[in-house]
């Protein structure tokens, strides 16, 4: 087993006359948090979506867990092991809570059409199994006692979670958060951070991008920075946030850079997607 999860590089993303991305790449280690960071126009999500199937690339290679993959489609990419959250929460909102985890699953399960329609003995067991397993997800993120509630009439923080537990249901190599904390009040950023870590602690690798760059630089173990679909800076947080071109593109030219990037107001409320 390799110890790199993923590992892309050299991609490049054009739309009409617009270059998005222009030779970036990462590579992410097991048990990491990873970060993905930029201010307005950087082409950070444009980045998270090339890598998670939703855009093609026009160039690059992807390797994950040491062997290559194709991001042609975000259920393709589910099976090779990527699970992903939107900024823009996607959930089923007339399921219950158990029922969004166990559609997750089912990107691992195997009795198929034939099974499903005449209600076969595996398949009957692997629907007890894929609720069981649902369930001890949403009690892992701490909403089990929602399982039978529908999706819609959770809080806005419990539909995060519920995004993430239906992401964990597919037994990722590398869950992938797009904008996990937006919207968040200051309470449901500090549930959202303890579940992040613990997630971590449990020996999951998680790719972050997130406008909440306090949270990223507290929760990170590498970040990656982008301005105008280049990468200009990759380390640990304290090394990224002391980086000249960082604060340079978040702060502008008036700003010495020897004064350290913020990590508070000022580069949180300059960053857009």
């Amino acid at each position: 087993m390799s110890d790199i999860v993923l590992r892309v590089a050299g991609i490049s993303k054009r739309f009409g006359g617009l270059q998005a991305l222009s030779d970036v790449g990462l590579t992410i280690s097991r048990g990491q948090v990873y970060g993905l960071i930029g201010p307005n126009g950087a082409g950070k999500t444009t980045f998270f979506n090339v890598i998670t199937g939703l855009y093609t690339p026009d160039s690059g290679t992807f390797e994950l867990d040491g062997a290559p993959y194709k991001p042609s489609a975000v259920h393709e990419v589910a099976k090779a092991g990527i699970a992903r959250t939107f900024q823009n929460i996607r959930l089923f909102a007339d399921m219950t809570a158990l029922e969004n985890v166990m559609v997750g699953r089912h990107v691992r399960t195997g009795s198929g059409l034939m099974g499903a329609m005449f209600r076969t003995r595996k398949f009957r067991e692997e629907e007890a199994a894929i609720a069981k397993r649902a369930q001890e997800l949403l009690d892992y993120v701490g909403i089990g006692h929602f399982a039978e509630y529908k999706a819609r009439t959770l809080s806005y923080g419990d539909q995060r979670r519920l995004e993430i537990a239906r992401a964990l249901a597919t037994d990722p190599k590398l869950i992938a958060l797009d904008e996990p904390a937006a919207g968040m009040n200051s309470t449901e950023k500090v549930v959202l951070r303890e579940l992040i870590d613990r997630i971590r602690k449990d020996g999951r690798t998680i790719l972050l991008i997130e406008h909440d760059v306090k949270l990223v630089m507290g929760l990170c173990d590498r970040v990656t920075v982008l301005d105008y679909g280049k990468q200009i800076a990759e380390g640990s947080p304290y090394d990224v946030q002391r980086n000249e071109k960082v604060i340079e593109a978040y702060l502008g030219h008036s700003h010495k850079p020897t004064a350290g990037l913020p990590t508070g107001a000022p580069l949180e409320s300059g960053e857009k997607q």
